[in-house]
């Protein structure tokens, strides 16, 4: 995939990311409330992490891993868990690498990759984690194929991430702000489209959204 507009991108934005997607300053509430209608970005996290069993011993891939902001305390509850991060985004990758050192995980492997080519061999992973990455991603098809190709039959694949047409607003701001500035690219699946591609793809779907973002948990 062609990420480099995303990789500087991310680079530009490493500072704030945090803070913005937690709404952490007085700033990034107003731009949850102003630009994805008030959506709670913990809860929807919190959502998607309880697909991951607390007692979870096997192994995990965690793409794109971000700076880690909303997984290292779940991570700290699995100690026994092979986990495997990862990112394009050296950027990102460092501020994770720091996150869970600090918290003194060492069962976390991170590593620089694209989603669209990764390393592993096939049904390498219990688990496929993909938070707020795949409107992203340049090549969603084969960011798809690649995550269910690295997943075991019987494993589950859970995340979050944008899908238009819920809000108008939103997609206006995407469209015109986040798209310019390599945050976020097209095309965008709607929410109907997302159903569609993930039942064609798993033998179980869950899915919801709030909003603007869709949270979903599938059982290959």
């Amino acid at each position: 995939m062609d990420n480099s507009n995303i990789k500087k991108a991310y680079a530009v934005s490493k500072d704030i990311y945090d803070d913005a997607l937690t709404q952490a300053k007085w700033w990034s509430k107003l731009y949850i409330w102003f630009f994805w209608g008030g959506v709670d970005d913990i809860e929807i996290a919190g959502r998607v992490l309880k697909a991951i069993p607390n007692d979870f011993e096997g192994k995990l891939l965690d793409v794109p891993v971000g700076t880690g902001v909303f997984t290292w305390d779940k991570y700290k509850g699995l100690p026994k868990a092979e986990i495997t991060c990862v990112d394009y985004s050296e950027d990102m990758l460092f501020k994770a690498r720091k996150r869970f050192y600090d918290s003194k995980l060492k069962n976390i492997d991170c590593m620089q990759g694209d989603v669209g080519s990764m390393k592993f061999s096939d049904e390498a992973f219990d688990i496929v984690l993909s938070m707020n990455g795949f409107h992203v991603f340049p090549d969603k098809e084969k960011a798809f194929c690649e995550t269910a190709r690295v997943l075991k039959k019987g494993g589950i694949f859970c995340g979050c991430f944008y899908v238009k047409g819920q809000c108008k607003r939103t997609d206006l701001i995407v469209n015109l702000l986040l798209t310019k500035k390599g945050w976020f690219t097209p095309p965008f699946q709607s929410l109907e489209e997302l159903k569609t591609k993930l039942s064609s793809m798993y033998e179980h779907v869950e899915i919801d959204n709030q909003k603007s973002i869709a949270y979903f948990k599938c059982v290959k």
